[in-house]
């Protein structure tokens, strides 16, 4: 065979027998990816701004209704930031109330949720309760005169979604959901910054990968049990489903960087690959999507191990016209534990950025838009698009059974 396909196969045949040293010279630099030289790399450290040392510029009140997960603590510490005040509380599992006084041993403990919803002092709740329980609180919250701040998932059906819709259109209220994924890591709310400025031209699309750890170091993957996660965290009634759960963070994502402000579920597949003991689980989650201003993708799993050292190597890609940035939002793998690495390529050269000292905006911001009446640290129109894509992606899912 003489034609270029059968030349090229000779070539190699060849070339295997002359050992990989002689393959690697029969090829240009460029053709290897050894190219370097090609271009510069230049890495950087964000400087802490003036904003890191501001005190805050407005106060308020705020107390907590419901602390089923732990991301409570992010969402308290970012609106203490920015000046709110915790003066009263409530839950109702004993180790999350044991574990909440001996952090905020002087706030008022609550004996019911109304108690909470009502207090005349207070201007904001903050939930993490159960997470198909959380819109109903906000929903109180707000017909009490508070706005509210969930944790994600914000909402887990599309009739919780109309009545949240509702409830804010009848109260002027704001429901806030915590994606903390973005609105709460350093090197995310910077891409963002880069995005707005044009650093990589017109967002084409954004590819997440979320993988997350069931219990870190316990061996409850492997072991498909408990270990430290309660028992609704297994029961996709109440948690959700993976990716209304975990998925809500990389929704936002999408619609936020590609600026879309409508979009569709393409298509979305569940699976409960290691947890036969819990059937009401999935623990491998992916979808697709499409919107007015780009393309999406984000997959989801509970299956990061023991020793990355962290509780998951969050990838995120944005893909630009001219360029395109990557996160690896929890550690660089193998390279450093250290978290917020942006690297950015675009037409001049390839940047490496540590974001570690950059300032958080969401809480001052939020604590301002509770005064102001303002949508400064969160679009409410995008924070309910992206769980309503979510809640589809979920209630559509295609539920798939891997063999082996």
């Amino acid at each position: 065979m003489t034609g270029k396909t059968g030349g090229r196969r000779d070539f190699l045949k060849h070339a295997g027998l002359m050992g990989s040293a002689a393959v690697m010279g029969a090829f240009p630099a460029e053709a290897m990816a050894l190219g370097g030289e090609r271009g510069t790399v230049r890495e950087e450290v964000l400087q802490a701004t003036a904003q890191a040392d501001e005190k805050p510029k407005y106060h308020i009140k705020f107390g907590v209704c419901g602390m089923s997960h732990d991301h409570i603590y992010g969402m308290i510490g970012a609106v203490e930031r920015g000046g709110g005040e915790l003066v009263i509380a409530w839950a109702d599992e004993d180790d999350k109330i044991a574990a909440f006084k001996s952090r905020f041993p002087n706030i008022k403990f609550a004996k019911s949720k109304d108690e909470v919803l009502s207090d005349p002092s207070i201007q904001l709740v903050l939930s993490s309760e159960k997470a198909n329980e959380r819109a109903g609180i906000g929903i109180k919250a707000m017909k009490n005169g508070k706005d509210f701040l969930s944790d994600k998932p914000g909402i887990t059906s599309l009739e919780d979604l109309e009545a949240v819709r509702k409830t804010i259109a009848e109260t002027k209220r704001i429901y806030g959901i915590m994606y903390s994924e973005r609105l709460e890591v350093k090197a995310a709310v910077h891409a963002g910054e880069l995005v707005k400025q044009g650093a990589i031209g017109k967002v084409i699309q954004t590819i997440n990968i979320a993988p997350h750890q069931v219990n870190q170091k316990s061996g409850g993957t492997a072991g498909g049990g408990l270990g430290s996660r309660p028992e609704w965290f297994y029961n996709d009634v109440q948690y959700g489903g993976i990716l209304c759960d975990i998925g809500s963070h990389q929704v936002d994502q999408f619609l936020y960087y590609t600026g879309s402000t409508k979009a569709d579920i393409v298509a979305s597949q569940v699976s409960n690959i290691r947890h036969p003991n819990f059937p009401h689980f999935q623990d491998f989650g992916d979808m697709m999507l499409r919107g007015d201003y780009g393309f999406g993708y984000v997959r989801l799993d509970w299956f990061t191990p023991d020793g990355l050292g962290t509780w998951g190597d969050g990838r995120l890609f944005i893909l630009g016209t001219e360029g395109y940035i990557e996160l690896r939002k929890y550690a660089n793998v193998a390279v450093s534990p250290k978290g917020n690495n942006l690297f950015i390529v675009d037409n001049k050269e390839a940047r490496y950025i540590d974001c570690n000292n950059m300032a958080l905006p969401f809480g001052p911001q939020f604590v301002a838009d509770i005064v102001n009446r303002t949508h400064i640290a969160q679009d409410q129109t995008q924070c309910l698009l992206a769980a309503e894509l979510v809640i589809k992606a979920q209630k559509n899912a295609t539920h798939v059974t891997i063999k082996g």
